[in-house]
């Protein structure tokens, strides 16, 4: 079922999301040559402890899974897709790594991730990022009352293949508000004036988020 929040609901998603802007901040600022992917957890960890906030990513456990989240941070390196565990692989010069990190706060639930590079960047790398940042303003461009879900997937996915950016089949965007994991699902791929219509209200994660937000349907 798909919930359309009021504007207050949506002002209290705000503070769950500032929650999670901050700590994707503390793991990105954590983050430098020789430093534990674990340790960016644990500065993620401190900033959740401090507002009062919940992970819904430690303990989550679906059904493809053969054992729960160990920690409140996805920590993927280089070929590493998403969902990587953080564990005590040390950081190199030139890595690739993306974070992604969940809070509950009062009920309310805030979702994103940002990529980014430690040390000596690649080219290849920055225009990856440049591109995935370029796909979400696209997406969230595109979530406009009158518009359908396939028109944001359209609009991600045009940007990811003019880039030469493969997207992957598996995942997509979903909705968000009182669970991580709401209605809609938001493909990857769509064709326009298909799928769920935009109302004032919904509230949505796309997949390449590639910085602390979340999208609200205007």
């Amino acid at each position: 079922m798909v919930e359309i929040k009021t504007d207050t609901a949506r002002e209290a998603m705000r503070e769950a999301g500032r929650v999670v802007a901050h700590a994707l901040a503390a793991g990105r600022t954590a983050a430098a040559v020789g430093v534990r992917l674990r340790e960016l957890d644990e500065a993620a960890r401190t900033v959740l402890t401090k507002a009062g906030a919940r992970s819904p990513f430690l303990g989550y456990q679906p059904a493809f899974a053969p054992t729960p989240f160990p920690a409140v941070l996805c920590a993927s390196v280089n070929d590493a897709v998403s969902h990587g565990i953080p564990d005590d692989y040390r950081l190199r010069d030139g890595d690739l790594v993306s974070i992604d990190c969940g809070a509950e706060l009062d009920g309310w639930t805030g979702d994103a991730a940002i990529s980014f590079t430690v040390g000596t960047p690649r080219p290849a790398d920055l225009e990856l990022i440049a591109a995935t940042q370029q796909a979400l303003d696209a997406g969230i461009a595109a979530a406009t009352v009158g518009h359908r879900i396939d028109d944001i997937s359209h609009a991600i996915s045009t940007v990811a293949r003019k880039a030469d950016c493969g997207m992957p089949t598996d995942f997509g965007g979903h909705g968000i508000g009182r669970q991580m994991h709401e209605d809609p699902h938001v493909p990857n791929h769509g064709r326009p004036n298909r799928g769920f219509p935009l109302r004032h209200g919904l509230t949505l994660a796309p997949l390449p988020t590639s910085s602390p937000c979340y999208v609200s349907c205007r």
